[in-house]
């Protein structure tokens, strides 16, 4: 009977041992959880009532159409304010859907700026904060030079070029390039200064957002479910198009065929082209353009691989297979030329400098997952794919991306008015409301347009040094799952400093993804650090646990 009692091990002690509260910290706990619950019902219920007032005097005044923007808007303000973590969430959430819901609810102007609403008063949250515990702000250091000499570029631009155009005298207009008095050139160039630095900070919001390890597969994989519904969003849609729920531009006649409307818009996302019998397809997915849902293909593209060779979990590594697998067929169904280009090119562009090609345990078993899901794809829609590849070749011969990039830079080289530039907002297409903008359809030609060449150089600097930063930071990673993720959104970063192709610096989702994401970068070194830390100090413990079961 006593050999019986000594055999198995008990529960307790085959289980890791875990540190447990005592009464008076678990009591502790549930009162500072109900005081975090009650100061958010006080706030919530006190916000909504300040809303509706407000609402309501609008209401009577201009409408519904401002009426519940504005309601709304007050109450994501204030909540992002006193909130900033959930805030930055919400935005992250609510970017590759704004197209959508603009639409959805009336493509009212004020709404082109919600996402805002949850960014700025999070950022303005985020600063007091961290000012306050004496935290930097500027991350990494090596940016904080240049990022000032753009400040006062941008800003000798802004008052000197856009300002004197909003004050110049008749006489001296035509010289000032300044336009008719309906125009707000300070106002364009307020906008253009937003368009253009706005986002940097993303840098900071991204690395306070972070706070171990739980958080950042919190975020990385929430990036995966949101471009796995986009996806499937985006598939919906040409579904609906060829069955001809959604008939597109196929009705229209002449150069209608051919233009991008919202008149065709199908369920999700905005303007689009479907007139299949002359061989043109381009599809928003769930973005206002199609130009906005290639992008969202490109960058897609860095975070599944991403996500996909490093995840801990089996499970998520599968749901990435499935992600960039979706990500590489709508590369063909949406018609856009860029993304069928790009999507396989940065996919090989981060196997190699990554060297993940060189990890046969997980490339081969994902690789070929990929190449069988594509292959299946390709072999059912052999017709679809044969159409985008020769739109794509005849593109290409009609008009060679690096003579575009070459004539644009030649042309905004010669109509560029000052060294310091045009004026903030003048090429800045989303700042049109304001005043005239001209239509640069490349970026660093467009950064030449507006702040001229000192700024252009600047820029340039300003991104080089986040880049070197970068890859410095993650090649000093120790951890895997770190160091594979920080390598391939390094990666991101390289490509999208230097491409000058088309303008993703300026409109979403690669406005907001290149700061944000470059922003975890720098979090991952103080992750690694932790996790060794926590290695160390559950290494004494094993050892013990060892000893007793011996």
């Amino acid at each position: 009977m006593a050999k019986l009692k000594k055999s198995p091990k008990s529960k307790k002690q085959s289980q890791v041992e875990t540190p447990t509260l005592s009464l008076k910290e678990q009591l502790a706990q549930k009162r500072q959880a109900a005081k975090a619950r009650k100061e958010f019902i006080s706030i919530l219920s006190t916000t909504v009532g300040c809303a509706l007032f407000l609402g309501m005097i609008i209401f009577f005044v201009s409408g519904v159409k401002l009426a519940v923007p504005a309601a709304l808007g007050i109450i994501v303000l204030t909540l992002s304010y006193k909130y900033p973590r959930p805030a930055l969430y919400a935005f992250i959430i609510y970017l590759p859907f704004a197209g959508t819901i603009i639409y959805m609810l009336g493509n009212s102007p004020i709404m082109q700026l919600a996402k805002d609403a949850f960014y700025v008063p999070a950022l303005i949250s985020i600063w007091q904060t961290y000012k306050k515990q004496n935290k930097p702000f500027v991350i990494p250091k090596a940016i904080k030079t240049p990022l000032l000499i753009l400040w006062i570029c941008c800003l000798l631009t802004l008052v000197f070029i856009n300002g004197g155009q909003q004050f110049a005298p008749p006489d001296i207009t035509p010289l000032l390039g300044a336009k008719p008095p309906t125009e707000m050139p300070i106002g364009l160039g307020i906008l253009g200064l937003k368009v253009f630095m706005g986002y940097i900070p993303l840098i900071t919001c991204a690395y306070y957002l972070i706070r171990n390890k739980r958080d950042f597969l919190l975020l990385t994989r929430l990036q995966i479910v949101l471009i796995l519904v986009c996806c499937v969003l985006g598939f919906i849609q040409y579904i609906l198009l060829i069955t001809g729920v959604c008939k597109g531009t196929t009705e229209l006649e002449g150069a209608a065929l051919f233009k991008a409307t919202l008149e065709a818009r199908c369920y999700f996302g905005g303007a689009l082209v479907y007139s299949p019998q002359q061989g043109v397809i381009r599809l928003p997915g769930t973005f206002v353009a199609p130009w906005q849902w290639a992008w969202f293909l490109i960058s897609s593209t860095f975070f599944t691989f991403a996500t996909g060779f490093s995840d801990p979990s089996v499970l998520w590594r599968l749901i990435s297979l499935g992600s960039l697998a979706l990500v590489f067929v709508n590369a063909v169904i949406s018609g856009q030329r860029i993304a069928l280009a790009l999507v396989p090119v940065c996919f090989i562009l981060l196997l190699l400098l990554t060297g993940q090609i060189g990890n046969l345990k997980r490339f081969i078993p994902l690789g070929g997952g990929l190449a069988l899901i594509l292959g299946i794809a390709m072999a059912t829609n052999p017709v679809v794919v044969q159409e985008r590849l020769d739109s794509f070749t005849t593109r290409w011969e009609a008009s060679p991306p690096q003579a575009f990039i070459v004539a644009q830079f030649e042309e905004n080289w010669k109509n560029v008015d000052t060294p310091i530039g045009s004026g903030l907002g003048r090429a800045t297409n989303s700042a049109r409301v304001l005043g005239e903008t001209k239509l640069v359809e490349t970026y660093y030609p467009k950064v030449l347009y507006e702040v001229g060449i000192v700024g252009v150089l600047v820029f340039l600097a300003l991104v080089t040094a986040l880049t070197v930063s970068a890859f410095k930071t993650y090649r000093g990673l120790k951890n895997r799952v770190f160091r594979i993720y920080g390598a391939s959104m390094a990666t991101f970063v390289l490509f999208i400093s230097y491409n000058t192709y088309y303008y993703p610096l300026d409109v979403d989702p690669v406005a907001v993804y290149y700061w944000f994401f470059a922003g975890l970068i720098f979090k991952l070194p103080e992750l690694d650090r932790q996790e060794t830390e926590d290695i160390n100090s559950q290494a004494p413990e094993e050892k013990k646990r060892m000893k007793i079961r011996k």
